[in-house]
């Protein structure tokens, strides 16, 4: 079992529901985002132009820079291929900051604690989805088995060759995008 998620670009119309959803979910302070949405944009020339949403959240990468890199072992990867915190760990010494390529660790002013997206792995055991899969309307995002050739996941990615982002990396992302 390796947990991934999959994110189609051209149904995201960026009306932050996962964001808030999230959130919510995990009682974060009002200017803490697990999930955040940029625009991209506008790409081409006149009179053909484009522009998409993108959200990004922890990539739950399988060679994690934080992981490697956490001095107190708190940044690890649980059985299932999340990428997880332990609290109890953590020093607040923010090096997980530094060495996350995508950005999306962030301090807990109220605990001292770096904390970033889960997955919401307490729902994934208890046979649900994710909260921001939950919430999106447009169902742009997918949970799913990786190691599984033949869950819904992988054959969407397969299907429309979604990649993870900065691949070039290294980290190799267990989240995955449908490019517009």
């Amino acid at each position: 079992m390796h947990w991934g998620m999959l994110i189609d670009l051209r149904k995201c119309v960026g009306c932050y529901a996962c964001t808030v959803a999230c959130q919510n979910e995990n009682k974060l302070p009002f200017d803490m985002k697990y999930c955040k949405v940029s625009k991209v944009g506008p790409i081409g020339e006149y009179p053909n132009l484009t522009a998409y949403n993108i959200p990004i959240g922890c990539m739950h990468c399988q060679d994690a820079p934080c992981v490697d890199g956490c001095p107190t072992g708190a940044s690890y990867h649980r059985e299932d291929g999340i990428v997880a915190i332990n609290p109890e760990k953590c020093v607040g010494c923010q090096f997980c900051m530094v060495v996350c390529p995508y950005g999306v660790r962030q301090m807990n002013k109220e605990t001292g604690i770096v904390e970033k997206c889960k997955m919401c792995f307490e729902r994934l055991e208890e046979g649900m989805v994710t909260r921001c899969v939950e919430t999106c309307q447009l169902q742009a995002r997918y949970v799913g088995d990786l190691d599984d050739p033949d869950s819904e996941i992988v054959k969407l990615i397969r299907k429309n060759n979604a990649q993870p982002l900065y691949s070039h990396l290294g980290t190799k992302p267990s989240v995955y995008y449908i490019m517009p």
